[in-house]
């Protein structure tokens, strides 16, 4: 796609041009040509021509970004979204917003209602990893560029999008694990684990899964009693972990949840029992959000891996080099950090969302 800028120095060239050559032409015509004659005709007709160049630089329509939002299951997810949506505003990006409730269907319709209106840029935040390729090529045969945002694809040709912006979701299971070593290191085992899991198939359940369990291998002792999905939600989250715990009883010292609305309601599942959370058993979660980092004041969370949600600012500066003909990364990776307890107090009202 050609530099926006490029285009425009390009016709500031052409428009002094035009002026040089207008001023010769005043020059020539004082000595050759009456006032009345053509020379100033063609000086008026290049002011006017220059006229209509400026005005149609000026004049030119923001960048149309189209947004395929995965859905709002979460307190994470509304941040994402929100972080999104201010900072098309302040970047002057005209968004295009489709929220698919955990729907791949309605980000296929989402993708194709884009291509129609010719955004200039498509953003993509995938439920799941798997069955994107023909979509994406459907994007590219419109030559339209994409990026993908916060959970990855799985496509065999990398060029369908230019670049993924994301966390490490890999890392942090590995961050969960470590830490968990690190807890764990004077309590002889075995030691009974509770994962609750993401959506199913979806790419933070895939690598936080693989990532805690690398780790955790370190451990013979260590043994995951059940992994079972509650698809990011308090609902689910709550749900599931009572059932495990009707299943399990007193087995369970750990509880490892992908996200931390699905850990909220763990938690209340393991009070209506009569356990203690945090003290009978412990509890890592991941995301961040001002709630966990409450429930870690109180002591019932005791630590949060965090997963940056606020990724808005980088998906506006990727779009805007995309359309500036800059070669971004294949992969742009959010700083982001581990909490426990320790220091919960001291971070709760640093927290944006």
């Amino acid at each position: 796609m050609m530099n926006r800028r490029l285009v425009l120095m390009m016709c500031m060239v052409v428009l002094f041009s035009l002026l040089f050559i207008g001023c010769e032409s005043v020059q020539t015509t004082e000595t050759s040509v009456p006032p009345s004659d053509t020379g100033n005709s063609e000086i008026s007709i290049q002011d006017n021509e220059s006229v209509e160049l400026i005005e149609s630089l000026y004049s030119s329509e923001p960048i149309r970004l189209g947004f395929s939002q995965l859905g709002s299951e979460s307190d994470w997810r509304r941040a994402n979204t929100n972080s999104v949506k201010e900072s098309a505003k302040e970047a002057g990006i005209t968004l295009l917003f489709e929220n698919a409730e955990q729907s791949q269907e309605k980000q296929f319709e989402a993708i194709r209602s884009f291509i129609q209106q010719k955004v200039d840029v498509i953003a993509i935040a995938p439920v799941v990893q798997s069955g994107w390729e023909p979509i994406l090529l459907e994007v590219k045969q419109a030559g339209i560029p994409v990026i993908i945002a916060d959970r990855s694809v799985n496509v065999s040709d990398p060029s369908l999008y230019v670049t993924f912006i994301g966390s490490d979701f890999y890392d942090e299971g590995r961050k969960a694990g470590k830490y968990l070593l690190d807890k764990m290191r004077e309590k002889p085992g075995p030691i009974g684990i509770v994962e609750l899991q993401g959506t199913m198939d979806s790419t933070p359940t895939i690598e936080r899964k693989n990532g805690f369990r690398e780790i955790i291998t370190s451990r013979p002792d260590f043994k995951i009693l059940k992994s079972k999905s509650a698809n990011f939600t308090l609902e689910e989250g709550k749900e599931v972990m009572q059932s495990i715990i009707e299943e399990q009883g007193k087995d369970i010292d750990v509880l490892f949840s992908h996200n931390d609305d699905m850990a909220l309601g763990a938690i209340e599942a393991i009070e209506a029992a009569g356990l203690r959370p945090g003290i009978d058993i412990i509890i890592i979660s991941v995301d961040g959000t001002r709630k966990s980092f409450e429930m870690m004041v109180e002591g019932k969370i005791n630590a949060v891996v965090e997963c940056n949600p606020l990724l808005g600012m980088n998906l506006m500066q990727a779009v805007q080099e995309i359309i500036g003909g800059k070669n971004l990364p294949k992969r742009i990776v959010l700083p982001e950090s581990i909490y426990t307890q320790a220091v919960a107090e001291r971070e709760v009202n640093n927290r944006k969302y």
